[in-house]
Order: C-alpha cells, then structure tokens, then sequence
C-alpha cells in the first residue's frame, strides 16, 4: 500500500500520534471519472431478483437494494464473530434486505434493530428474518423505518452498531433509488455520527463497525467521526485489482 502523506490536513487538538497517523495514511477521494466507472448504475434494481449468501437466498423485490462487494465485507465480520454480537444489542443502519439482521439472530444478540429509511426494505429485512431466523427466546428483533437514529425511541442503547453509508462524493445516477443507497454523500455520515452522539445511542463499551472507501470523503469522515469523541481503528482494508479502489472497515470507540 503506497499512502500520499504529503498532503496537509486539519486535526482536532488531542489526537493523539496514532490517530493522527492513521488520518494521515488515508487516501484521497478518487477523481470522478473513477468513481462513475466503478459506481456504474444497476440497470435491474427495479426487477425482482435473488441474492444468496451463506446458503440463504434473499428475495429482493423492485427498489430495495442488493449487497455490493463492501456490504459483504460486513456480512463477513458478523458471521465470523470479528463484529461481535452474540448477547448484544445490535443495530443494522440501512438494513436492505436484511442479511446483518439475520446474521445477528443466529448469531445469538440479544436485539436486533434493522432500521432503513425504506419502508419496502424494512418490510423485506422482516420477512426473510422471521423465515431464516423466526422467534428465538433470548433475541428481540426490532425492525424499524428511520431516517439514520431518528425513529429510535428515547433511551434506546446499542452495544454494536453497523453501517454501510451511501456516501459516494459525486452523482452517479439521477433514479432516485440508487442515490438512496450509493451518492447521499458525506452529511450522511456527519449526521450519523452526530446523532449517536447527541441522544447518546452507545452504551458504555459499545462499538461502531463503519465501512467507507475512497469513493467517498474518507479522511473528512473519520476525521469528523474523531472531532465527535470516537477513537478509530482500521479492522479490514480491501482492494479490488481492477480498479484504484479501497474500503475501509473501521471499529470505532467512544473516547472519554
């Protein structure tokens, strides 16, 4: 991995040297004819189709998004127990379909939130939860319409909590479906942290698993995400051969 360190960049006062490095070792935001080739638009995603993971197959019904390559990324961590859940209260923000919801009931969390902004997806994140997971004595499972935390009840808290945020920097369609969940942009993520913050979602020791690439404002991100209290770690770095592209799985703490 070959890092541009030269160029100069805002950090908070009391980062600390680590923090600081890895902000710094981040790449930039890859130029806009990169990210269009790579972001190039779904041409069936107003289609009925199937997606298989782990021996399940998901029915997607027109306009709720399939997982992409970064999303299984997630997908994996959970399963593998890397993104521990088991006994825990766990968030999929932007639940889709519904895999980390299902991942997370069978890998034993005590709730299970799947919460997305589309209410056809929430619908079919329940669906394939209650067929491939069903009722489980020691799991609650909370499926919820919500724009990022703002349907959460107060006092909600959450011990993990995962996200895979449409924030691509540039347009890459104008079918508002696909902006929904590719070219939000970056005040997605701002807004998310910034919630956790302010109605205090994480409960002591809690956990955010983040994944973003360069496709996005990468190191405006997590630098925000340090601005707000929370400490990063890089727990997964995946690049593609056939492009310039590199996600990013972040685990990150509360800070204080």
């Amino acid at each position: 991995m070959t890092d541009d360190l030269t160029t100069p960049r805002r950090t908070a006062p009391g980062h600390d040297s680590g923090t600081r490095a890895l902000l710094d070792a981040l790449p930039e935001t890859l130029p806009r004819t990169e990210i269009l080739a790579i972001n190039s638009a779904k041409s069936n995603l107003h289609s009925r189709r199937t997606y298989v993971y782990n021996g399940w197959t998901f029915a997607l019904p027109p306009g709720v998004f399939g997982p992409g390559d970064t999303s299984r990324i997630v997908h994996d961590r959970l399963l593998d127990g890397t993104i521990p859940v088991r006994g825990r209260a766990y968030a999929a923000i932007g639940a889709g379909l519904g895999v980390e919801a299902v991942i997370a009931g069978t890998r034993g969390a005590r709730e299970v939130w799947a919460s997305d902004i589309h209410p056809d997806s929430v619908a079919t994140a329940a669906e394939h939860y209650a067929r491939l997971v069903g009722e489980r004595p020691d799991t609650v499972f909370r499926p919820l319409v919500s724009d990022l935390f703002e349907g959460f009840p107060s006092g909600a808290r959450l011990e993990v909590i995962t996200f895979n945020p449409p924030a691509v920097s540039t347009p890459t369609s104008d079918d508002p479906t696909v902006v929904r969940n590719v070219c939000v942009g970056t005040d997605i993520v701002i807004r998310f942290f910034d919630q956790v913050v302010e109605r205090e979602l994480l409960a002591p020791g809690g956990e955010v698993h983040l994944i973003v690439s360069n496709t996005a404002e990468l190191r405006r991100i997590v630098a925000h995400a340090v601005d707000a209290g929370f400490r990063p770690e890089v727990t997964h770095r995946q690049t593609w051969p056939t492009d310039d592209c590199q996600a990013y799985l972040f685990k990150l703490t509360r800070t204080g």
